[in-house]
């Protein structure tokens, strides 16, 4: 069994537990991600690791209450436990497997969507754990939603914040942030950019044109975690490739996110039924044309 000795709501619907998984901690890199599961019986639920601390033990995952799975997991407290934490799964970023000198060199890009500043967090961390600096955009629809500033305050050489209604830092997608760093004269190597599929695309689009090579991580399209749903299918370069086996990052130029994002459709049909069967209990009756 796999503790949970710390858990915070940061912001409406999105939770952060710090859980005791040693084996896990010492082991796992910027990047990847692990399987939970409530008990023997629940759905497996691929997240992203966010942090990690090999001399506690523990790793940190941040979720969103979408379905019945997670909003289970968001009924657990501090105490309880997961019934599986396995990990680490999927490969690690390319930037931990770089000349570290060369590295240095590099003017590197971060975009973070939404929940997506999870998964950047741990990789700009490391980065300056190791003497590089990295710009990073952290973007979210309203100040409400934004999520862990204060860290990656603390990590990112510069950090600018994006509000989709202008209600904190910079007004706009962060696209235009994007654009905006680029006229101000800054000429970035790599971006990394980790957030809602279509926020991905956008990115994408822009930096192809911008000439800047560009990562993504499909985290968001994951489901068993295996490679045996299919949910994470996705073509990259004409080759077919699955987020967690293959991935979760991939050459985000190379991506077919329209493919990607039609096959995210199929999946939903059953999500929206355990998400009903939950929330009604006893008077879900079956006839509401999501179960039949």
């Amino acid at each position: 069994m796999y503790k949970i000795i710390k858990k915070q709501e940061l912001t409406t619907n999105i939770y952060l537990m710090e859980v005791e998984a040693a084996r896990v901690a010492h082991s796992c890199a910027p990047g990847q991600f692990v399987i939970v599961r409530m008990d023997a019986e629940a759905e497996r639920i691929p997240l992203t690791i966010c942090d990690y601390d090999a001399n506690k033990g523990t790793v940190t995952i941040v979720f969103q209450t979408v379905g019945a799975g997670t909003k289970m997991m968001a009924d657990l407290n501090e105490g309880d436990s997961f019934h599986d934490f396995v990990g680490p799964l999927g490969c690690p970023s390319e930037l931990v497997n770089e000349d570290l000198e060369s590295l240095k060199q590099k003017k590197i890009l971060f975009v973070a969507g939404g929940v997506g500043a999870a998964p950047v967090y741990p990789q700009v961390k490391w980065l300056h754990e190791h003497g590089v600096a990295a710009d990073v955009i952290v973007g979210s629809k309203t100040k409400d939603l934004l999520i862990l500033e204060k860290e990656m305050e603390a990590v990112a050489g510069n950090l600018y914040i994006t509000t989709d209604d202008g209600s904190y830092g910079r007004s706009g997608m962060v696209t235009q942030t994007i654009k905006d760093l680029v006229a101000e004269g800054n000429k970035y190597d790599v971006c990394i950019a980790i957030g809602p599929m279509i926020m991905m695309k956008f990115v994408c689009l822009l930096t192809k044109e911008l000439e800047i090579p560009t990562v993504v991580s499909l985290n968001p399209i994951m489901v068993d975690g295996t490679g045996m749903c299919g949910a994470c299918r996705v073509t990259v370069g004409g080759k077919v490739k699955f987020a967690c086996v293959d991935g979760p990052e991939f050459d985000g130029h190379a991506v077919n996110f329209d493919e990607a994002m039609r096959r995210q459709t199929i999946y939903k049909t059953q999500e929206g039924k355990a998400m009903l069967e939950l929330t009604e209990g006893d008077t879900h009756h079956g006839n509401c044309g999501v179960c039949h």
